[in-house]
């Protein structure tokens, strides 16, 4: 007998599938294949039940005529069709003019936000790249707005915004002496300017924090060898530093857009129920709609209209960057 027919002890005997025969399956190939789907079941299931489920509840009292009258049995509320997307886009009757001034005031608020924020954060983030002393110092306290509660951070602006007691007015007016008088922030076209002011400052160290990390994947020998090339610290940055966050940017600019859009605390602590018109934010028209005159119907059809504007801007959004990327890499 041969030394090579002998089997080792150690090692188990293994069955061989005949002719024809399907193989044994591999249960370890499946566990590791169903690991990931069980991991995300929980994060699914939340998902459905916070977010899917009020959607598509939404989107079916937007098809009926739910007022007051129906809020004990919404769901015996008469069927009304399209006819509560044909009230909210009829820009020539009053709820539709009110609906497009506030479309339009949060398109703008939206821009003026998302540009202000992320300039300032990434300026704060590449000055703060370089050694200095007391730079740690200077980072904990720009992460100190993004880390404060939403509802803290704006009664304290509310407090500070006052036209009277408030620190705005004693800074500009009494002490620099700007304005005949004390300005009036809460109310009137300077309300658009405090919600401004507030957005900035809450959403920037968002964009400051994202845009650091970026930074951090940056060699540092470009900007060296940029620098033995005779380029200067705003040629490094628009030949290095930018177009090396390019895809960095490119989430934070969405993200920024879509929280900015939506943004509903802050106007409604800011200025309670009924915002100014200069600052009537969309999210905060759709809650005045639905929840002080009753008219859920309509209401839902807002929110519906508001959803679809998303995920159109969105979708554009990420297939002009995605083609863009893809051009600059060819």
């Amino acid at each position: 007998m041969t030394r090579t027919a002998l089997a080792r002890p150690s090692e188990p005997a293994v069955r061989k599938a005949a002719p024809g025969e399907a193989p044994a399956p591999r249960r370890s190939g499946r566990r590791r294949i169903a690991l990931p789907y069980l991991l995300l079941l929980p994060a699914l299931l939340l998902e459905l039940l916070v977010h899917l489920v009020p959607m598509l509840m939404g989107i079916g009292m937007s098809f009926k005529e739910l007022t007051q009258f129906y809020i004990r049995d919404w769901s015996g509320a008469p069927w009304s069709g399209l006819d509560n997307y044909t009230v909210a886009i009829d820009f020539d009757a009053p709820v539709g003019q009110a609906l497009l001034r506030s479309f339009l005031t949060t398109c703008l608020f939206t821009v003026l936000s998302v540009a202000l924020c992320w300039f300032l954060g990434t300026a704060a983030a590449i000055f703060l790249q370089e050694n200095f002393r007391g730079r740690g110092i200077l980072r904990t306290l720009f992460l100190v707005p993004y880390a404060l509660p939403v509802y803290a951070a704006v009664i304290t602006w509310a407090f500070m915004f006052q036209r009277d007691n408030g620190l705005i007015n004693h800074v500009l007016h009494d002490q620099l002496g700007i304005g005949d008088s004390p300005a009036f922030w809460l109310i009137g076209d300077n309300s658009f300017w405090a919600l401004l002011v507030v957005s900035v400052w809450k959403g920037w160290p968002f964009a400051f924090l994202t845009v650091m990390a970026g930074l951090q994947n940056i060699p540092r020998d470009m900007y060296e060898a940029a620098a033995l090339d005779g380029a200067g610290v705003f040629k490094q940055i628009r030949h290095i530093t930018l177009p090396s966050l390019r895809s960095v940017n490119q989430v934070l600019v969405l993200v920024l857009f879509l929280w900015t859009f939506n943004d509903f605390n802050t106007p409604f602590v800011l200025f309670g129920k009924a915002a100014p018109e200069a600052a009537d934010l969309v999210s905060l028209h759709i809650y005045q709609s639905s929840f002080q005159t009753w008219n859920f119907g309509t209401g839902s059809a807002m929110s519906v209209l508001l959803l679809l504007f998303l995920l159109v801007v969105t979708g554009v959004y990420l297939l002009l960057t995605t083609r863009g990327r893809k051009t600059s890499d060819v």
